[in-house]
């Protein structure tokens, strides 16, 4: 008896009524799969890809808005440079802020773009926005060291495919595909400690 002393019948579904009850459910749960294959969760995923193909060298996955620096070293004046850039809701890349040391070849300011500023010793181009769209980096040496750096994360390109072209590129994830990297990450994501 319930609390409530009203007795509760289970019903129990036999034959072939069973068979139409377990494939509505079946034709539900592949809908709901086949939904969250296609709709967007509004997460993206950042790829890093030798352009002559191959494995990724990175994938991360992003929030709109979320940034990711490229730091490296000038191969003229050896001084460090860093470069971020943001994604936005569709996937867009933009570069937001340039910091480096001093004025080097082919460094500064863009007219019309971001705001000059000085943090410490380092000239910064901030506030850029400026939409890059999927790009490719020609990797340097060893010594170069362009590096992704990504929620506390470092990636050296330059020990893993130096003098290589490499594409930036992003993407949405369905929720699907979100989940799937939720519990089964991609083998060139980095570790987030």
């Amino acid at each position: 008896m319930c609390p409530s002393g009203l007795s509760r019948k289970i019903v129990s579904v036999k034959g072939p009524a069973r068979r139409i009850v377990f494939a509505a459910a079946g034709l539900v749960l592949l809908a709901g799969l086949g939904l969250a294959a296609v709709i967007p969760s509004g997460r993206l995923e950042l790829t890093v890809m030798p352009v002559r193909g191959g494995d990724p060298l990175l994938v991360l996955p992003m929030w709109p808005g979320e940034r990711f620096t490229i730091h490296y070293y000038h191969s003229v004046e050896n001084a460090p440079i860093w470069e971020t850039h943001s994604l936005d809701a569709d996937g867009r890349i933009y570069i937001e802020e340039e910091r480096y040391l001093k004025f080097g070849a082919g460094m500064g300011k863009m007219p019309g773009v971001g705001r000059m500023v000085m943090r410490g010793p380092y000239e910064v181009i901030e506030d850029m926005h400026m939409p890059t769209g999927d790009f490719v980096l020609r990797v340097g040496s060893p010594g170069v060291d362009h590096t992704v750096v990504w929620r506390g994360t470092r990636t050296n390109l330059s020990d893993r495919v130096p003098h290589e072209a490499v594409r930036f590129s992003a993407r949405k994830m369905s929720w699907l595909h979100w989940l799937w990297r939720r519990w089964v990450p991609d083998g060139a994501t980095p570790e987030v400690r």
